[in-house]
């Protein structure tokens, strides 16, 4: 695999702390963000390098990994036990990866355990393939179905369906579309965790979908019908009389879809906010005034 220097990617240090990682992560990726640059092939490659190298980078861990053994970090753990167990048989067990891009892993591999003496006499060790990471936004409006994407991961396309109802944060794993297994081993798998963007006005918890109304003090005290948009079209509330400010009504079937449950529904719960008039006329004030008087409560 190509080395990608995630440090010139972010445009950072190698000694930038964490806060200036994340800074410049938040920057570029606002910058090359899919949805202010539609149809544009190399920003959406960008993206994806920025997302990929924010994920290493951001985690202290991984990191030390990537400062270590470049490309090869995912294979980092490996590395140490096979090295340790090189020094105690003799070996030198001593090299670290620079991060140069003229450096591939069977030169790496070749350092570290002694080149042929290493394949000669003994079984070749198979590794698995690295894992891929990816995060794939969508506005939540596009959850309300079962969707099928192309994505393209490390210039191949890969077709993903996303089911309706998927969770923001949530990671879903695409086996076997990872990096290319080592001496024989199997590939590595996809990992694809969601960023649902929500710009809807409603909020959400799981499959139920919340917001609030304002409704007029008329409508409120007699009674009467108002207009709500939903994610599915207009719906009308019928209000009776009397309505109190903060009074709840659920929508049942209104909600998100249920995750990977065909034909199950959340719920919409709308809370009446109860608007008072303002810029009344004199006759208007005098009107209340009256109500005062009959000790209204």
């Amino acid at each position: 695999m190509e080395f990608i220097d995630y440090y010139k990617v972010l445009g950072i240090d190698k000694k930038a702390g964490t806060a200036e990682i994340k800074k410049a992560y938040r920057k570029l990726a606002r910058t090359y963000h899919p949805d202010l640059n539609p149809n544009d092939s190399e920003a959406e490659r960008k993206f994806k390098q920025i997302n990929e190298a924010n994920e290493v980078l951001g985690d202290s861990e991984k990191r030390k990994k990537y400062d270590t053994y470049g490309k090869d970090w995912q294979h980092a753990d490996t590395f140490e036990k096979q090295r340790g167990a090189g020094k105690q048989a003799g070996g030198s067990g001593g090299y670290t990866y620079s991060g140069g891009e003229g450096t591939d892993f069977s030169d790496f591999f070749e350092s570290m355990f002694g080149g042929a003496g290493f394949r000669s006499g003994r079984q070749q060790v198979r590794y698995r393939g690295q894992d891929y990471n990816a995060t794939l936004q969508l506005p939540l409006r596009e959850i309300l179905k079962t969707d099928k994407r192309t994505l393209t991961i490390n210039g191949k396309n890969i077709r993903i369906t996303i089911p309706a109802g998927i969770e923001d944060g949530q990671t879903i794993v695409i086996k076997g579309h990872g990096g290319e297994g080592l001496q024989g081993g199997p590939k590595g798998d996809l990992y694809i965790t969601f960023s649902i963007e929500n710009s809807t006005g409603f909020e959400r918890e799981k499959a139920n979908l919340y917001t609030s109304v304002q409704v007029p003090l008329t409508t409120a005290v007699l009674g009467g019908e108002i207009l709500l948009e939903t994610l599915n079209g207009k719906v009308k509330l019928t209000l009776k009389p009397e309505t109190q400010n903060g009074t709840r009504v659920k929508l049942k079937g209104k909600g998100l879809p249920v995750y990977k449950k065909e034909g199950q529904f959340g719920d919409l719960y709308i809370t009446y906010q109860i608007s008072i008039p303002s810029g009344l006329t004199e006759k208007q004030k005098s009107l209340f005034r009256e109500l005062e008087q009959t000790n209204l409560k």
